[in-house]
């Protein structure tokens, strides 16, 4: 079975989760550009942090199977900050890297007028760069905010199907499906989806642009979920090929709208051939 978790932070993660990811299946990941727990309070943290996400973490990924591609972005909670506003001046030069599969994570936290700017100008940037969206709804109102990223997204001109509107739930997947936009579902231990309920949204609204992830930040988190959602389809009497569709067909068919997503070393049995793997063993940074 192979499983592309098309959201996941691993820079949250330990090298121990990419060897248990890559035994349950797991061999590519994107990882989005997100809040870190600590308010960042200038912009040249971003820089380091995005330069990271392009060197250090698909070096880390490639030691134990896994092909990691990011997203890039000013993420909605700390659009609000004035102090962070150059780092939208700095975006150009990070969504013209070869590994940069989508625009993200945008959106809204607050649903604030600072979190519309940032949102209207990078969406702008996405059509710019022609790249894909990937949209975080709130934690809090996600109704509201659902529906009010919808707006923004059909205000931009943007096709509805280079969009993923992500962190649904039963509440908002409805909207979302009528939209055009893809669908996307974090699934956690005890919050927002876990894989039974995912398993009911499959089976009410299809497997047609749906994508399931584990998130996995630095909360109460398990990168896991991915194959837990696959297990828990099997049980319910999805086919192979239909896990196959949710858990890798999708993500691949979103992200390769980027004309930058690499899946070459990955073949169909599921085994790599990247050079560098070295897994239980990685290498020193730098060697």
């Amino acid at each position: 079975m192979r499983i592309f978790d098309p959201h996941i932070h691993m820079t949250s993660r330990t090298t121990d989760d990419y060897e248990r990811m890559y035994a349950a299946g797991v061999r590519a990941v994107v990882e989005p550009a997100f809040w870190l727990g600590q308010p960042r309070t200038s912009a040249g943290t971003f820089a380091d942090y995005f330069d990271g996400l392009l060197g250090w973490e698909p070096f880390r990924a490639a030691q134990f199977g896994i092909v990691h591609h990011c997203t890039i972005a000013l993420n909605p909670k700390e659009a609000n900050d004035p102090r962070l506003r150059p780092v939208l001046d700095m975006l150009p030069r990070y969504l013209a890297k070869d590994r940069v599969v989508a625009v993200g994570e945008v959106g809204y936290d607050d649903i604030t007028p600072a979190e519309d700017e940032a949102l209207t100008h990078q969406l702008a940037l996405a059509a710019e760069h022609g790249l894909p969206v990937l949209v975080h709804t709130p934690h809090r109102d996600k109704p509201a905010g659902t529906r009010r990223t919808l707006d923004v997204v059909r205000e931009s001109g943007l096709p509805p199907e280079r969009v993923l509107v992500d962190h649904l739930n039963e509440m908002t997947v409805g909207m979302v499906a009528a939209s055009g936009c893809w669908m996307g579902f974090s699934v956690y231990p005890h919050t927002k989806m876990d894989e039974d309920r995912m398993v009911a949204v499959l089976k009410e609204y299809g497997t047609e642009r749906v994508v399931v992830n584990s998130a996995a930040d630095w909360g109460r988190s398990d990168p896991l979920k991915t194959r837990a959602v696959a297990d828990a389809m099997l049980s319910s009497g999805f086919s192979e090929a239909e896990v196959e569709t949710v858990l890798w067909d999708n993500p691949v068919a979103f992200y390769a709208q980027s004309g930058r997503l690499d899946l070459s070393e990955v073949h169909a049995d599921g085994t790599y051939e990247g050079n560098s793997v070295q897994r239980g063993t990685p290498k020193e940074a730098g060697a």
